[in-house]
């Protein structure tokens, strides 16, 4: 049986290098004059994906800027080998937690993936625009899976780098620490939107029906929001509140406060 390439060329210098999980795939853009990776993969794999490189006539320090789609582990966890050499970008809210090395969103010890803790150089905004010649990259902050979570979307030839935020067949990659099922809804009504021919995802294949597959990912968040409201019904959220600001109302003044209130009233 022929063995999978492990480096596709998708279009013109547009390359997926594909990576099983506990790895997200890393996408290597050609510049006119400057080399991008979308995303980095797992601290384990940097020896693949150096190997990938010098398939296409690279070598790790000819990538001059890496763009972290969000701050999963296995996403960002090849970027330490990087950064001496090129430029780290990540939305701000996602730069924040790297910087932090805010463990229990960015998932790398409950995976026991550790790696060298890494900081973006570069704080990215929604609808930044980062020109290469060739291709341009429009950041698009899409939080949903995490709060910090982008897309890249290239106008001119409408394709669609999605990391976790969406895969093909409209699959959700789920709602993390720090995410909300209803910004995952307000992102995706914003994407589908967009005239997109390609759909680039961080897992799995790519899609070539990315309208129908972001149209069906709106379908399955509007059911997790009902789900969430039954499950709210069942726990009696309500009953839950009542009981715990009836426990702070049980908890006696500070001395100082008591005063000030009984001044108040008179």
């Amino acid at each position: 049986m022929k063995a999978k390439k492990q480096i596709v060329e998708l279009r013109p210098d547009i390359y997926q290098i594909r990576v099983d999980r506990p790895g997200s795939h890393v996408y290597l853009i050609k510049g006119e004059a400057k080399n991008v990776l979308i995303d980095t993969g797992i601290a384990a794999n940097f020896p693949n994906l150096k190997d990938r490189l010098k398939e296409v006539k690279l070598q790790p320090e000819d990538i001059h800027l890496i763009i972290l789609t969000h701050e999963h582990f296995d996403h960002i966890g090849a970027s330490s080998f990087f950064f001496n050499t090129a430029a780290l970008a990540a939305h701000r809210l996602a730069a924040n937690k790297i910087q932090l090395q805010d463990e229990f969103v960015m998932m790398s010890k409950y995976f026991d993936r550790l790696a060298k803790p890494v900081r973006a150089d570069i704080y990215l905004e929604g609808d930044t625009m980062i020109d290469l010649g060739n291709y341009r990259l429009q950041i698009m902050h899409t939080p949903g899976h995490t709060s910090g979570c982008i897309c890249l979307y290239e106008p001119d030839h409408k394709l669609l780098f999605t990391g976790d935020t969406v895969l093909a067949d409209g699959i959700l990659s789920g709602v993390f620490a720090s995410g909300s099922i209803s910004d995952y809804h307000m992102t995706l009504q914003r994407l589908s939107g967009l005239r997109t021919e390609n759909l680039y995802p961080g897992h799995g294949r790519i899609s070539t029906s990315p309208e129908r597959d972001i149209q069906k990912a709106l379908e399955e968040t509007r059911s997790l929001l009902d789900d969430s409201r039954m499950l709210f019904e069942a726990l009696d959220t309500k009953a839950t509140f009542e009981r715990l600001f009836l426990s702070w109302r049980r908890f006696p003044l500070p001395p100082e406060k008591k005063r000030k209130d009984e001044d108040n009233k008179t």
